[in-house]
Formats: structure tokens, C-alpha cells, sequence
């Protein structure tokens, strides 16, 4: 009788192993398979890489339709691989730069040259490019709910892109050598969105009130500029350096004047490098109109 007591003890004690062990396995599969953060943002990273290839195989009539629609498509592409946490205003202002950045490629794509190597660079750089742009993406949704630590970098990342979005837009606007008010529009029409979003990075606030008129302000400082420059016999790389620096420094004071570091050592170190950057671009203007 206590042989078959330990005998029926041991054989319970197998019973009650095998079930643990099998859902154990079938979590760790269910884990497996599911579609994860980073591998969204991985694959809305080759999609719209894989758009900007097929744009430039289209004829040239019909690469501006199609543009429009990697604009749509980046934004429904972000918006799903952010859905998880987005809340409120970042439906919109989080969706601003992953929506522009991909656009504006597009777009600069046409006046790169026609070197394949070129092309396939640019791919390359764009696609790492936008997998950072989605995750800094997802930090500014999940910073907006909680506290997060990687916010400060995340920052740092968005302003990079932010500046050289801007700056691809102002190179673009100037190579189409439209008329003096159009441009000045464009200019604006393009940099409130990229300070909005900039500033919003820094306040992460649901009333966004203020943010939205300092980056009307901003944005018209910009324009402003746009419009004095644009009596200069300056290159289209001249004016995106111009107007990018003055977009830094506009967006550099409202994000430290947000985050209540706006000091007057500040202040000087912006105008400095503003100073810096317009000596530069005068004496190479002033170098050409002299020859």
C-alpha cells in the first residue's frame, strides 16, 4: 500500500508538471507572434522606403498625385503604429513630423543626381532615419501619458529632424523659383507645423493654446526673412542655410523658454551662432556679386 501511495503521489506530481510547462510554452509562442512596437515602426520604415522608390520609377506627371499619397499613407502608417498611445492632441501634433519628413525626401528626391549609388544612399539614410523619427515619435505619445526617462534624448533626435526637414523644404521652395509672395507663403506654411510640433515636444501639455500662437510668432519671424533674402541674388542652398538657422534659433528659444530655461546665457548663444551663420552666407553673397 505505500509503495502504490508514492507511486500515485509521483505520477500526480507529473500531472500537475506537464499542464505548467505547456501553457508556459504557449505564452512564450503567443509572445512570439505578436506584432511588437519596433517591428511596426520597422515596417512602416520599408514601406515608405519602398514608396520613394516606386515615385521615381512614375512618370514625372504623375509623381506629384503620388507624393500626396506618401503623405496620407505616412501619416495612417505612424498614426497605426503609434495607436496603442495616443491620446488627445498627439493625435495630430505627434503625426506632424513623420508625416512632413517622409514628404519633403520625396519631394528633394527630384533634384538629387541621377547616380544610382546616390539614390540608393539617400534610401539607405532614409530608412534608418525614419525608424528614429518613429520612435522618438513614440516617446513624445507615451511621455504625454507618464514619465519617461529616454524623453531628453528623444528631444534632442526630433530637433535634429525637425531643422533638417525645414531645411529640405526651404531648398525645395527656392529651386521652384516662384514668385516673391508665394514663397514667403510656403515658407510660413511650412515652418508653423514644424514649430508647433517642436514646441509641443517640450510642454507635452493638452491645452496647446500657447504653443500654437509662439509658433505663429515664430513663424512669421521666418517668413519675414524669407522675404528679405529673397531681394538677394542668393542660391537655393544659401537661403535653406539662412532660414534653417533662424528656424534653430526661433525653435531652440521657445523650447527653452517652455521649459522654463530661457537664461540670458542662453539668449546670447543663440544670437551668436546666428550672427556666426549670417556673416557666413553674406560674404559668400557679397563674394559672388563681386566676380
Amino acid at each position: 500500500m505505500l509503495t502504490w501511495f508514492k507511486k500515485s503521489a509521483v505520477d500526480s506530481q507529473k500531472t500537475r508538471v506537464i499542464p505548467r510547462r505547456t501553457r508556459g510554452e504557449g505564452a512564450r509562442v503567443k509572445r512570439g507572434a505578436t506584432l511588437t512596437k519596433r517591428r511596426k515602426f520597422l515596417i512602416v520604415s520599408l514601406l515608405l522606403t519602398f514608396g520613394l522608390w516606386v515615385i521615381q520609377s512614375l512618370s514625372v506627371e504623375a509623381r506629384y498625385m503620388a507624393i500626396v499619397v506618401l503623405a496620407v499613407f505616412s501619416a495612417v502608417l505612424t498614426a497605426w503604429s503609434l495607436i496603442k498611445d495616443l491620446q488627445g492632441v498627439a493625435w495630430v501634433l505627434d503625426l506632424i513630423l513623420p508625416t512632413l519628413y517622409p514628404t519633403v525626401v520625396a519631394v528633394f528626391y527630384f533634384l538629387l543626381p541621377q547616380a544610382a549609388l546616390t539614390r540608393w544612399i539617400v534610401l539607405l539614410v532614409f530608412t534608418i532615419s525614419m525608424y528614429g523619427l518613429l520612435l522618438t515619435a513614440n516617446i513624445f505619445a507615451v511621455a504625454a501619458i507618464r514619465t519617461i526617462q529616454l524623453l531628453r534624448a528623444a528631444r534632442a533626435v526630433g530637433f535634429l529632424l525637425s531643422i533638417l526637414t525645414a531645411a529640405l523644404f526651404f531648398h525645395v521652395i527656392y529651386s521652384l523659383h516662384l514668385p516673391l509672395l508665394v514663397v514667403v507663403g510656403l515658407v510660413y506654411l511650412v515652418t508653423y507645423p514644424i514649430l508647433l510640433q517642436g514646441i509641443w515636444s517640450y510642454t507635452l501639455h493638452t491645452d496647446i493654446s500657447r504653443d500654437l500662437l509662439s509658433a505663429a510668432i515664430g513663424a512669421l519671424v521666418v517668413a519675414e526673412l524669407a522675404l528679405a533674402i529673397s531681394f538677394w541674388a542668393i542660391d537655393p542652398p544659401l537661403a535653406s542655410v539662412m532660414l534653417s538657422m533662424a528656424t534653430y534659433v526661433v525653435m531652440g528659444l521657445f523650447q527653452h523658454e517652455a521649459e522654463g530655461r530661457l537664461f540670458p546665457r542662453t539668449v546670447q548663444e543663440f544670437v551668436g551662432f546666428s550672427t556666426i551663420v549670417f556673416l557666413v552666407v553674406v560674404t559668400t553673397v557679397v563674394t559672388r556679386w563681386m566676380k
